[in-house]
This record gives structure tokens, sequence and C-alpha cells, in this order.
């Protein structure tokens, strides 16, 4: 029973920062832009949020701190979105290619900022957040040990982000109109729906999201920052695609990778897998591998909003 609950525990720390990220995907992707830009934006949101971190846990302790930085990295996916927004929205620049400027800018920009303030880009953290047991729900037989043990505050914001997302878009005039823009942007411009500034919204989204993505990956599997997050924002999409651009099935994309990436991350501690004569790097393969496989049998069913990836040219019909 042990190793069941490390299984889900590790699943969980590799799951919900894809569950986030892929989310702010589908909002982007909802109004009608490619938002390739996630690997660079989670990125630099994790490089600010543990930056902010170093900071302030000389000042102040607990899981404040945890709160307050989850701010600063959202807001920072926020600013750093609206640069591709500019370009893909405004100047109906290729929403690939300013996706990607992003992806190369983000490490190169964290690690020449980290370098000015401490000589190296290696940003360390003291890991305070560690919840041992959430009182009451710790105590819970099989679901307590499992999922309110050994736990972070982001595994539950993320399930909240979740509900909130799925609420947002299927119950809400907003959610509506996005769509509608994502589908049809020349009937809901028609309508008075203003095509530039919901797009606006969702790619801003997106980047609150992608940061936020960012140091919910970090902060439960590591004591530092070091300007990379494993490829997770191309992950992210490729839960996205799985997941149909729904929430539904982008929390289901998301755990089975989070799965695939925990075995690939955790197996030395599973005494049957440690036995098993495959190098390390074998299973470091396993969730890349796992995505090929995915998206060659799904990709014949993914229907992507109509209007991915199109500028909308209000004077066109």
């Amino acid at each position: 029973m042990s190793l069941l609950y490390f299984i889900v525990q590790q699943t969980m720390f590799f799951s919900i920062p894809l569950l986030i990220v892929a989310l702010g995907g589908m909002f982007s992707e909802r109004s009608g832009v490619i938002n390739i830009a996630l690997e660079g934006i989670m990125i630099l949101g994790a490089f600010s949020g543990i930056l902010f971190i170093n900071f302030a846990q000389q000042f102040i302790s607990g899981q404040s701190v945890l709160i307050m930085a989850i701010f600063v990295s959202s807001l920072t996916g926020v600013v750093v979105s609206l640069f591709h927004a500019y370009a893909s929205i405004n100047l109906k620049a290729n929403q690939i290619i300013s996706g990607t400027a992003i992806n190369m800018l983000a490490p190169a920009l964290a690690i020449y900022i980290a370098r000015m303030i401490r000589t190296v880009q290696q940003i360390p953290f003291i890991n305070q957040f560690r919840i041992d047991k959430v009182p009451a729900l710790g105590d819970i037989p099989f679901f307590g040990p499992m999922l309110f043990r050994n736990t972070y505050i982001t595994t539950f914001l993320g399930f909240f982000i979740l509900a909130f997302a799925a609420f947002l878009l299927y119950k809400t005039r907003f959610g509506l109109r996005l769509r509608s823009c994502g589908e049809h942007p020349q009937a809901a411009d028609s309508l008075g729906i203003n095509v530039y500034a919901m797009r606006y919204t969702g790619v801003m989204l997106s980047g609150a999201l992608a940061g936020l993505g960012g140091l919910v990956f970090v902060i439960p599997t590591s004591i530092e920052f070091n300007p990379e997050v494993s490829g997770y924002g191309f992950l992210a999409l490729a839960v996205l695609i799985f997941g149909q651009w729904r929430p539904g099935r982008i929390l289901v994309a998301a755990f089975f990778f989070g799965l695939m990436k925990a075995i690939a991350s955790s197996y030395s501690g599973i005494d049957f897998m440690r036995a098993i004569p495959i190098p390390a790097y074998g299973y470091k393969m396993i969730p890349y591998i796992a995505t090929l496989i995915v998206l060659a049998f799904s990709s014949k069913m993914s229907q992507a909003p109509r209007a991915e990836g199109i500028p909308y040219d209000k004077g066109r019909r």
C-alpha cells in the first residue's frame, strides 16, 4: 500500500503543473491564438517566483511566501504573454514564430538576470512548503494518506483551477464569446463581440496559468531553480491536443503523462522496476515516447478550434 501512496503522490507532483499549463493553453487556443510559448512563459514564471521566494524567505516564513510567489509568477506570465498577443493579434505575425522567439529568449534572459544578481544561474530556496498532513482530511482511511499527506497547496490549487476553468468556459457568457472567437470570429464580430479583446484575454489567461505552472513544477521537485522546466511546456501542448481542448479530457491526459513522468523520475524507489535491467536514460525517455505514441494515434481525431492560428482581420468577411 505504501508503494501505491508513493506513486500517486509523485504523479500528483508532475500532473498538476501539466494540468495548469494545458488549461492555460486551452484558453489561448479557444480564442484562436496558438500559444506555443508556454515553455518560455513557464521558465520566466518559475524564475520570478523562485527569485521572489529566495529574497522573501529572509523576512517571511511559511505558506504565505508561496502564496505571494504564486501571484508574482502569474503576473510575470501575463506580462510575457502580452508580447505574444501583440505580435499575433495586432501585428498579425506568424504565431508559431512569435512563440518560438519567446521560448528561445526566456532561458537566456533568466540566466542573464540570475547571473547579474547572484553571479550564478542557480537560484536556491528553502522548501518549507510541504504539508505533512491536512488536519482531519489526512486521517481519512485510504484517501487521506494518498491525497492529504506529504502534499502542497499547489495540488489543491490545480484542482480549483480545473473546476473554475470548466465553469468559465461552458457556463458563462465570457466562455461562450471566447469559444465563438476561436470558431468563427467574423460571426462573433457581427454580433458585437470585440474579437481582439477576447483574444487578448485568452492569451493573458494562458500566460497567467503558464507562469503559475512553472512555479508549481519547481516547488515540489527541487530546492533550486536552474532556468529550464524539462520540456514541460511542450508536454503541456501534447496534453492539450490529447485532451481535445476540453477541461475534463485535459485532466485525464495530464494524469496519464504525469504518471509516465513519475515512473521516469522515481523508478529507483520502486523495487521491481529497479531490478529490471534498463538504463536510467531508458526510463527518462518514457514520457516522450508515450507522447509520440499517443499523438500518433489520436491526431486524426483532433478537432482544434477552426480559427486557431488564423489572424483576424476586421475588414475581411
